[in-house]
């Protein structure tokens, strides 16, 4: 039986189909496994890093060196797409890592900005929410951090291809550029989701699945690249 976990990591995996010779900087359990098995069966030329300069094979060991000049080349050129978390995120892709509540006086204080201004406007960036709830799928961002469609300006950069949460994935594929569900994880309502976002989510008439992942897909997530099950800690179900 596929579990949960196993969807998103799908879903996680889908958001670098298609993206060629790109850097994966996936940030979290879940979009980690997506990104190490989307380069083993759909997206062989996938870049994978350890974070610091070295390239690696989706066994951790070293395939290629990366400085850091040639890292900001790739992402000021648009060839790196970020998976990143999101303590806050709005309906048009707005992301808050930095602090709740008003920036005089916030109720609580987190990461800060870090590097999200300068991901989401020089490259493709996705999101990861492991609890989808309305503290976090909000009508508004106390503060911007990463950079949503109404705030971007153009930039030549600039695009938000999916985010994926416990309950579903969504895209911005709207005329305005706001929210919109695309799946529903196994088991999931479109009322959950409604129930779990705080603004009017674009919801088509006819919302699909989550696609399930092949018989070769499971035996790589469950004895190959996740075999500790680690990605139960994101998602137990």
């Amino acid at each position: 039986m596929t579990t949960r976990a196993e969807y998103c990591v799908i879903a996680c995996a889908e958001a670098w189909r298609g993206g060629g010779e790109i850097l994966a900087s996936p940030m979290g359990l879940i979009p980690s496994v997506g990104a190490r098995l989307a380069r083993l069966t759909f997206a062989p030329d996938l870049l994978l890093t350890d974070g610091e300069a070295t390239i690696v094979r989706p066994d951790g060991t070293a395939e290629g060196w990366l400085p850091y000049r040639q890292h900001l080349t790739l992402v000021t050129s648009g060839r790196r797409h970020v998976m990143m978390g999101a303590s806050q995120i709005d309906r048009f892709g707005n992301q808050n890592i930095s602090c709740i509540g008003d920036w005089e006086q916030p109720k609580r204080q987190l990461l800060g900005v870090r590097g999200a201004p300068v991901n989401t406007l020089n490259n493709p960036t996705s999101y990861w929410i492991p609890r989808h709830s309305r503290r976090v799928f909000v009508e508004r961002v106390d503060m911007v951090c990463g950079v949503g469609y109404d705030h971007a300006g153009g930039a030549r950069y600039h695009r938000i291809p999916r985010v994926v949460s416990d309950l579903g994935v969504f895209d911005f594929g709207t005329p305005d550029h706001a929210m919109r569900l695309v799946s529903l994880h196994p088991g999931v309502t479109v009322d959950q989701v409604r129930e779990a976002t705080s603004f009017d989510l674009t919801v088509p008439d006819d919302v699909p699945p989550t696609r399930e992942p092949t018989a070769e897909e499971l035996r790589l997530i469950r004895e190959v690249i996740d075999p500790e099950n680690t990605r139960a800690r994101e998602v137990g179900a």
